[in-house]
């Protein structure tokens, strides 16, 4: 009932338009989440925060609207103080209206990126369900919410931002924003203690043409670990097909004028080269 409920919730947050469900929106539900346990803690980061922080990649992305970004962390701490239990890391893309930025996407379908926040609900509405059964584990979860706007304030591309890690990436397509925040979160949630990650994003419509609407893409770091996600996905009817990494299609991300580019400049393995991206901010832990 609880995970029936929990995923029932992260469709209603999916649904919701963006005028309504913003970052303050989601920062909202994950405060409610929070003071419904003792064992959760919640952090909101806003504007100024992130900025001083140094989330290069929320402040790009969130530069064109006019709605502030939120960076949200949510601490679940369950685990017996003896228990020898790696802390687990959710991190959930929480945009919550992409329009593309500058690189602006084609009308036709747009009012559907009010769901490009689903992976962060699914991260909030996850904590929430472990909250209320009282598992057994610790757990770090962060949503990095923002809206990608064009304005005249957006980043354009070409333009050149510094990611928390220190990493310097060319946004030579400001459509490709999801990995920017991504990033920033996986740093942030490997700061705060995470020991083995999980990133839930609307990522790629890549993955879309590769393995359609039946299977969800994996990409990770681990064996061990990608097939306990695996394991558990087809526990409750959420199939996921693993691809591949390789060191070639890191080198497709390489920057010009930076470490990396968030977009590589010709059309392969779409979802594979948004993964190589991402795992350059995960620092060798379990992803």
């Amino acid at each position: 009932k609880a995970s029936a409920e929990a995923a029932n919730r992260t469709r209603d947050l999916q649904n919701l338009p963006a005028n309504i469900c913003d970052p303050a929106f989601l920062a909202e539900r994950a405060r409610e989440i929070a003071a419904a346990s003792e064992r959760l803690e919640v952090r909101v980061l806003s504007g100024e925060e992130i900025e001083a922080e140094g989330l290069g990649g929320l402040l790009a992305v969130s530069a064109g609207s006019a709605r502030e970004p939120a960076l949200i962390t949510l601490r679940y701490s369950g685990a017996e103080p003896s228990a020898e239990r790696p802390t687990l890391g959710f991190v959930g893309k929480g945009v919550t209206f992409d329009t593309g930025g500058i690189s602006i996407k084609p009308s036709a379908g747009m009012e559907l990126m009010k769901k490009d926040m689903s992976g962060g609900a699914a991260v909030l509405e996850a904590t929430a369900a472990i909250a209320e059964l009282g598992l057994p584990v610790d757990l770090i979860a962060v949503v990095p919410a923002v809206e990608n706007m064009p304005s005249g304030s957006a980043t354009r591309p070409g333009d050149v931002i510094t990611q928390l890690n220190g990493r310097t990436v060319e946004v030579n397509n400001t459509d490709a924003e999801g990995r920017l925040i991504l990033a920033d979160a996986l740093t942030w949630a490997i700061r705060e203690g995470a020991e083995q990650v999980v990133d839930i994003a609307t990522l790629t419509g890549a993955v879309i043409v590769a393995l359609g609407s039946s299977y969800a893409g994996l990409v990770a770091n681990d064996d061990a670990w990608a097939d306990r996600v695996e394991s558990a996905g087809s526990t409750v009817g959420e199939l996921v097909w693993r691809l591949p990494l390789h060191p070639e299609y890191k080198e497709l991300m390489r920057g010009t004028v930076a470490d990396l580019t968030n977009a590589a400049p010709k059309r392969k393995a779409g979802s594979i080269t948004a993964a190589s991206f991402l795992e350059e901010f995960v620092d060798g832990v379990t992803w």
